[in-house]
């Protein structure tokens, strides 16, 4: 789930570099059914929702901004659905018996689920896909996965559809997704934010209290 995207990337990279006029003439109506598709490509680790932003933001400019919100939610109930049919919680149960600290961190976890999902999602370093399973087998609450998974990748989503609707030029964007001193600034102050968010709820509160 890790390396099966960036295969995709590159390939999705070489394509669209390759057929820049054929996307720019796809009407609307087009972009809509290949966001659905998409979404279920994001919904199986294939495509990196971020590197699509990057793409609509260049084609579309903000315009794309329902479709990737819409990709974004599609793609994170999906992936909680599927985790049902993985026996998620037997998968727990096991973990359990054999790591019983990892009662007390589910435990942790369930007090503070908005927050954790929020500063995971606002990452843009995070692979989507496993995160989002991630939470789905700790047994987190759907109505808390989809509304922190949505506030965290709403900054993510309009820095990279920003980031493509500035481009000129679509084979340096994709090959430079990071390029611009705002661009990497926003990056890192995303990161830091995110890491002490999580940091804090992996801090061990009893040596903090003593």
């Amino acid at each position: 789930m890790t390396i099966v995207p960036l295969v995709t990337t590159s390939v999705l990279t070489a394509w669209a570099i390759n057929h820049e006029k054929l996307l720019r003439d796809l009407p609307i109506e087009w972009w809509v059914g290949v966001t659905f598709i998409l979404t279920l490509a994001s919904a199986s680790a294939l495509t990196p929702p971020t590197f699509l932003a990057l793409v609509y933001g260049y084609f579309l400019g903000w315009t794309s901004l329902p479709m990737l919100f819409g990709l974004n939610v599609g793609a994170i109930a999906i992936i909680y659905i599927s985790a049902n049919f993985l026996h998620a919680a037997s998968v727990r149960g096991y973990l359990i018996q054999i790591y019983p600290q990892v009662g007390s961190l589910l435990r942790r976890f369930y007090k503070n689920e908005l927050r954790l999902i929020f500063f995971a999602k606002l990452s843009p370093v995070l692979p989507f896909a496993i995160t989002n399973l991630f939470f789905a087998m700790a047994g987190a609450r759907f109505k808390q996965v989809l509304t922190g998974g949505t506030l965290g990748m709403i900054p993510r989503t309009m820095l990279a559809v920003w980031a493509g609707k500035e481009a000129q030029d679509i084979r340096y964007l994709l090959e430079h997704p990071n390029e611009g001193l705002a661009t990497k600034i926003v990056l890192i102050v995303l990161i830091i934010i995110s890491t002490v968010g999580i940091g804090y709820f992996f801090k061990d509160k009893s040596m903090v209290e003593s």
